[in-house]
């Protein structure tokens, strides 16, 4: 898995936006006591099943792992001169 460049940023990023997809989309109500790896496992659980992004198999997701996909599905969103790519 090769790491991306501001990938820190690009997590970030892609945490603030999971979470409100999934909230409009009223499959979640995150609270602000909720931890960061929680998150990010309901957000990448969620992209799968929406087939937003593609699964990895089972024995591959780790924290690690659902990091850098969510970092990489929110940098296809950003625009290409973007600061962060």
């Amino acid at each position: 898995m090769k790491k991306l460049k501001n990938e820190a940023e690009l997590v970030k990023g892609a945490i603030a936006a999971g979470v409100k997809y999934a909230e409009e989309r009223k499959a979640a109500v995150f609270e602000p006591t909720d931890s960061v790896a929680d998150k990010i496992l309901y957000i990448y659980r969620l992209l799968v099943h929406d087939k937003k992004i593609q699964p990895m198999p089972e024995e591959q997701v780790s924290q690690q792992s659902m990091r850098h996909r969510l970092a990489m599905w929110y940098a296809r969103q950003l625009p290409k001169d973007h600061p962060l790519l």
